[in-house]
Formats: C-alpha cells, structure tokens, sequence
C-alpha cells in the first residue's frame, strides 16, 4: 500500500525575492537595477552569483537568534532556605549559575 502526497507551493517561483535577502548570515548590496546585487553568504564563506531559492542553512534575520532569547529569558529559580520560588532575569544571573545551550545559530558573539 502506498500513499501519495502532494506538496502545494513547493516549487519556487520567478517573482519572488532571493532567500539571501532576508537571510541573517547574508550580506547584501543592491545597486538600482534587479540585476545590480552583490551577495556574499558567511556561512558557506562564498560569494552568490544568483537567485537562491532553497538553502539548508537559511535563518531569516527578523527572527531573534538564540542568543538574544537567552538574554531576555526568565529562569525560574527555587530558595530551599526561604521556601521561594520566583523568577529572575537571566542577564542578572551569574554566569556560572546560566544553563547556557549550544549555540546552534549563535553569529552574535
């Protein structure tokens, strides 16, 4: 038995804009015309010479990074001593005492 499936918008299209425009890892100058664009991408250490449709390594800039949410995260933290639970900035914590994660995406440091 098998099953098929149907991918709807999964071919990319002509009109629209390359990925590396709104890709945090790319950087860009446009010049007046379509065709007046240089793109260089910082993770592939390359310069684009066309349009990008698919990219494994796109993150797209209006998304905050995962270093910027683990700067404005709250950490719940317990006091055993005085029976507290509360929540505290991270940013006010001490390093040492941060669960830091691996920075998978992390370009900010």
């Amino acid at each position: 038995m098998s099953t098929k499936i149907k991918v709807r918008g999964g071919t990319a299209r002509e009109s629209e804009p390359s990925l590396c425009l709104s890709c945090r890892f790319a950087k860009t100058v446009q010049g007046p015309r379509a065709n007046d664009a240089i793109v260089e991408c910082r993770q592939l250490e390359a310069r684009v010479t066309f349009k990008v449709t698919s990219c494994s390594e796109y993150v797209n800039h209006q998304h905050p990074s995962l270093w910027h949410m683990e700067d404005i995260a709250w950490v719940l933290r317990t006091d055993a001593r005085r029976k507290q639970i509360g929540f505290v900035r991270s940013k006010d914590l001490k390093h040492a005492d941060r669960h830091v994660l691996n920075h998978v995406f992390d370009d900010d440091e």
